[in-house]
């Protein structure tokens, strides 16, 4: 379903929602709960994915904030979340397991222009830090966020700290991950994505290496409900804006509890006890 998104919310100009609005939705308060669902485009079939839909209206009864998904996706379902408290942000980088020496070279595969009409309100773009494609990747965010920034549409980075190259300074508490967050911010990303460190000290690095919602990742599926919610209030409480976790979520089979439950850690304030005892885990 393509058509041209129109808002009348509180806080548009014109009829259209402005930057700073979409921005309050995504991230109200400057917390968030996203979903990222963008992993079939990489690697299919994926666990959590196949029944797409089903996951996706499992995630907007919940009321997370974000699902991130290839511009496809989004195309077909964003529909779903017209009148609900969910957005979609379109993700423009990928690879696929097949490209071999290049699989981690995430490619844009897309333009910013597309993103509203397709019925996304935000855009999101990938840089491997360290890879020896790097530098393609670094010119790739830099145009998409120009591009999103002449829309007046938030951009999303996910700068992971894992390639072949990468060099930390040395003492780097962090492995490199804070400069991921601080590129991320300086290539003009509205939010970023990283990687939980192992520990209050080097994550509140992180968190405090540039002056926008840094957001935790989660890492592949464990299917343990407590453990995924114990990163995630760790990293709360180091600093973390909320979370940006797909596999976690999406591959676990309380999909909807799950979710629900991260809900109430990010924008409640509740304890992992808390939420998992309201939601059954």
């Amino acid at each position: 379903m393509i058509r041209k998104q129109t808002f009348d919310e509180e806080g548009s100009v014109g009829g259209f929602m402005d930057k700073a609005s979409r921005l309050e939705k995504i991230l109200p308060n400057g917390r968030g709960v996203w979903i990222p669902i963008d992993h079939g485009a990489s690697d299919y079939p994926t666990e959590g994915l196949v029944d797409l839909e089903g996951t996706i209206k499992a995630l907007i009864r919940a009321e997370v904030d974000v699902i991130l998904a290839q511009k496809g996706v989004v195309s077909h379902f964003s529909h779903l979340c017209e009148g609900t408290k969910t957005s979609m942000i379109i993700h423009y980088s990928v690879s696929t397991r097949h490209g071999g020496p290049q699989s981690d070279n995430k490619i844009l595969v897309g333009h910013a222009d597309e993103t509203l009409s397709r019925g996304g309100v935000g855009v999101s773009s990938q840089i491997n830090l360290g890879s020896r494609w790097e530098p393609e990747m670094v010119e790739r965010m830099g145009e998409l966020n120009r591009q999103a920034h002449q829309l007046g549409l938030p951009s999303f980075g996910m700068v992971y700290a894992r390639g072949e190259h990468l060099s930390p300074q040395k003492g780097d508490l962090t492995g490199g991950q804070a400069h991921g967050v601080r590129l991320a911010f300086e290539l003009g990303c509205d939010a970023a994505k990283s990687v939980w460190t192992g520990d209050n000290e080097s994550f509140q690095q992180v968190a405090n290496a540039a002056p926008i919602p840094v957001l935790v990742a989660g890492g592949p599926a464990s299917g343990q409900a407590g453990e995924v919610l114990d990163l995630i209030h760790q990293a709360l409480n180091a600093g973390a804006s909320g979370i940006c976790m797909g596999r976690q979520i999406f591959g676990h089979p309380q999909v909807e509890e799950l979710a629900r439950a991260v809900v109430m850690l990010v924008h409640h304030n509740a304890t992992v006890e808390e939420a998992m005892n309201a939601h059954n885990l």
